[in-house]
């Protein structure tokens, strides 16, 4: 085997998620982790409220996911805990430049913390390669931020889980359908671009 080969395949090795790929390692990490709270910020705004939810809709859920895949955990935890604490500390970049403590949707925001820890978790283990992987990465962390958000929700409104369910998840199932479809099929096609 050529030197070359030898070290390809030691470099694949440390390459775990996407972001591995960008040169640099404490400058590289706080530029991500900066930018990924940005951007959450930023996809926060595009927002549409309707009377059938108190929480908005947004394009949130699938931005954290894809940064938590793309970041890693370690990363993508440090992104979202960024976003959330610069938030409830006055930066008005919560859905509709929102910001603080509480309120109805606050627990979609601590769903995000625990969904981009755990799909950086399962891109570590290569789950975001192939589109049955990254579908099951998507579902799995669409779960954890509805089971956050919706007992958040129930608990702030006093709700029994099945008015929980029909205000803070129903509504969201049909267009989180279509985000969890664009991105299983955006990370498999970015590892593809990447080793061609």
């Amino acid at each position: 085997m050529s030197a070359y080969n030898l070290s390809s395949s030691a470099v694949r090795l440390h390459q775990r998620v996407l972001a591995d790929l960008v040169p640099g390692a404490r400058v590289r990490d706080l530029a991500l982790v900066v930018g990924g709270a940005a951007l959450t910020g930023v996809s926060a705004q595009v927002a549409v409220h309707t009377p059938w939810t108190p929480v908005p809709f947004t394009l949130q859920t699938m931005v954290v996911l894809l940064l938590g895949a793309g970041l890693g955990s370690a990363r993508g935890l440090a992104s979202m805990v960024l976003y959330l604490l610069a938030g409830v500390a006055g930066l008005p970049w919560f859905a509709g430049y929102g910001h603080g403590w509480g309120g109805p949707s606050f627990g979609y925001l601590i769903g995000f913390v625990l969904a981009a820890t755990l799909a950086g978790v399962l891109a570590e283990r290569r789950a975001d390669r192939r589109v049955p992987g990254m579908l099951a990465l998507m579902l799995l962390g669409n779960v954890v931020i509805y089971a956050v958000g919706a007992t958040w929700l129930a608990l702030s409104l006093h709700l029994d889980p099945a008015h929980a369910f029909a205000l803070g998840v129903r509504p969201f199932l049909g267009s989180d359908a279509v985000k969890i479809g664009f991105a299983a099929l955006a990370l498999p096609s970015t590892w593809r671009l990447v080793r061609h």
